[in-house]
């Protein structure tokens, strides 16, 4: 059974961080799950303008851990800094794909649009350059402890609110 629970307090100021997990099973109403929980949490945390791409990309990265693995799964919701969000899925499949088994570059965006343009007639594999073209920073790693049973892979991205054009020439 999927459960939510706050990882650390959250009744301090809004800016402090804290951190919700979801355990998923591997069930292709994962990323449903996920999407819902997702939404409720940023809205009570005040976050509601990330949620639309929030969404996009966690329905993503979860329905590639459901996909890709054959064991449970594990969303991650962080409030970071600065209003900064970041959303972590950890599967029992070791296998990191690129090119999330590298940091992104600063031309990774110019990449990633260059390859939805080669692969216009593709319709599968799009999902980790949905998240590549949209997220503000991305990236992933192993997890192979055999101490605490804990072995797969952790894929994460962040978002941070767009400044609006007039906050910005103020």
């Amino acid at each position: 059974m999927a459960t939510v629970a706050p990882q650390e307090p959250t009744a301090g100021p809004p800016g402090d961080p804290w951190t919700y997990s979801l355990r998923l099973p591997n069930d292709p109403r994962a990323a449903r799950i996920s999407r819902a929980t997702l939404r409720a949490v940023l809205a009570s945390h005040g976050m509601a303008e990330l949620t639309d791409t929030a969404e996009l990309l966690t329905c993503e990265l979860v329905t590639n851990a459901v996909r890709h693995s054959d064991g449970p799964a594990q969303l991650r919701i962080r409030h970071l800094c600065e209003s900064r969000l970041r959303v972590s899925i950890w599967d029992t499949n070791p296998t990191i794909p690129a090119p999330f088994d590298a940091p992104p570059s600063r031309l990774d965006r110019f990449t990633a649009l260059t390859e939805a343009a080669a692969n216009l007639d593709a319709t599968s594999g799009r999902g980790l350059l949905i998240v590549r073209l949209c997220a503000d920073n991305w990236g992933g790693y192993p997890l192979a402890d055999d101490l605490f049973g804990i072995s797969g892979k952790l894929l994460w991205f962040e978002l941070t609110p767009q400044q609006r054009a007039y906050e910005i020439a103020a």
